[in-house]
């Protein structure tokens, strides 16, 4: 793809390795394995809002963002991500996810670049701009009543991660199309969510970047 923009290296780095051994069974189990990161996270992610306000009014004022906010916001996503990786976005590793906003030999990792300035008028935009992103990410993570009469509702990545689930429990193999597609689908959500959290001003492209790791690259965008 051509752009009358020099291409930039995405400050989104989420990789994730699927593990080429996976128990048929323990996907079964997973959810209530993860409690208690369920508990610290619940904690954690209401940190992150007073964080990410308080990084806002930093903005405003000196166009920055706190590096110490930063570095506990970007260690939020990223435990976020190892316990998603591990129950219900991928079901793609058996290890069990450390307690620790720091990287680590887990499978699944998050990186976000450091802005050196960010946009003083964009903090104030970012969810208008990001609507048309919000819509997919409402569309993608919302539940779906299948049956009028069902108990529960499942999301479209929830049925997604099933299906993978079934396919691991039936033939012990997980179609890798598939966790590409779901690499793809991760990728997009954790972008929008970097950027609706004021850490980055490039705009998230839409486009699924499959695979465990890739080399993001996107024409530069809005803000810039």
């Amino acid at each position: 793809m051509t752009s009358s923009s020099t291409p930039t290296l995405s400050p989104l780095h989420l990789t994730g390795e699927l593990d080429a051994h996976l128990s048929r069974w323990l996907w079964l189990v997973k959810m209530f394995l993860a409690i208690p990161h369920f508990i610290v996270l619940a904690i954690l992610w209401t940190a992150f809002v007073f964080t990410t306000i308080g990084a806002g009014v930093a903005i405003l004022v000196t166009g920055r963002y706190p590096r110490a906010l930063f570095d506990f916001n970007v260690g939020v996503v990223r435990w976020n991500w190892r316990v998603g990786f591990y129950v219900w976005a991928a079901l793609a590793t058996d290890q069990y996810p450390p307690f620790t906003l720091a990287r680590t030999g887990h499978p699944a990792e998050i990186d976000v670049d450091y802005p050196d300035r960010l946009s003083r008028g964009l903090v104030l935009v970012k969810w208008l701009l990001a609507i048309p992103h919000l819509v997919i990410v409402a569309l993608t993570l919302a539940d779906l009543v299948i049956y009028p009469w069902a108990t529960g509702a499942y999301s479209i990545l929830n049925l997604l991660v099933v299906i993978a689930g079934v396919f691991l429990l039936i033939t012990g193999r997980y179609p890798t199309t598939l966790f590409d597609f779901l690499m793809g689908i991760n990728r997009w959500l954790y972008r929008v969510l970097i950027y609706v959290a004021l850490m980055r001003d490039e705009y998230p492209p839409f486009r699924l970047d499959e695979g465990s790791e890739v080399g993001e690259i996107h024409p530069a965008t809005l803000g810039e």
